[in-house]
C-alpha cells in the first residue's frame, strides 16, 4: 500500500474530526504500514533514516501522540507482544499475532482460529476477546526444526 493509498482515508477521517493531515501524520502512518509490526522507537528510526542527514523527523513523544490519534481513528492497532513497548500495525483487518519465543519472529494469523476459544470464554466467563490485541507465544516451525536437527 503506497503513501497516497494511506493518506486519502487518513485525510478524510481527520477532516471529519476537524483536524488536518500533516506531513508527520502521513509519514507515521506510512512507516507503520511499511514496517508491519513496529515499536514507536522503530518507527522513529525509520523516519529519521528516511529524512537523511539534515532532514527532520518527529520526536518520540510526537510519534506516540500520532499513533494514539491514528488508533482512535481506527487506522492502526497496537499489540503487546510480551516485554517492551507495544508494536503497531495498520488495521486493514483484525488479526492475532503469533510470536516465536526463540527467534522473535512475528506472524499474523486469521482471527477465526480462536473462534472456539472465544466462544468458550464468552459462555463460561462472559469475556469478549479483542482479537486485534491477542498475541500468542510459542516456537515457530523453523526453530522447532532446528532444535530437532540439533538433538542427537
Amino acid at each position: 500500500m503506497g503513501t497516497d493509498d494511506l493518506a486519502a482515508p487518513l485525510a478524510e477521517q481527520l477532516r471529519a474530526r476537524g483536524l488536518r493531515l500533516t506531513p508527520q501524520r502521513a509519514r507515521v502512518l506510512a512507516a507503520v504500514s511499511a514496517l508491519e509490526h513496529a515499536t514507536p522507537e522503530a518507527i522513529g528510526a525509520r523516519l529519521r533514516e528516511e529524512a537523511g542527514p539534515g532532514g527532520s523527523a518527529p520526536d518520540t513523544s510526537t510519534i506516540y501522540r500520532t499513533l494514539e490519534l491514528l488508533e482512535s481513528l481506527g487506522l492502526v492497532w497496537h499489540t503487546h507482544l510480551g516485554r517492551g513497548a507495544p508494536v503497531y500495525h495498520a488495521s486493514e483487518r483484525p488479526h492475532l499475532h503469533v510470536v516465536c519465543a526463540s527467534c522473535g519472529e512475528i506472524s499474523s494469523a486469521a482471527p477465526d482460529l480462536l473462534d472456539e476459544a472465544a466462544e468458550r470464554l464468552a459462555a463460561e466467563l462472559g469475556f469478549t476477546v479483542d482479537v486485534g490485541h491477542v498475541a500468542l507465544s510459542g516456537t515457530c516451525r523453523a526453530c522447532r526444526n532446528r532444535a530437532a536437527q540439533e538433538t542427537p
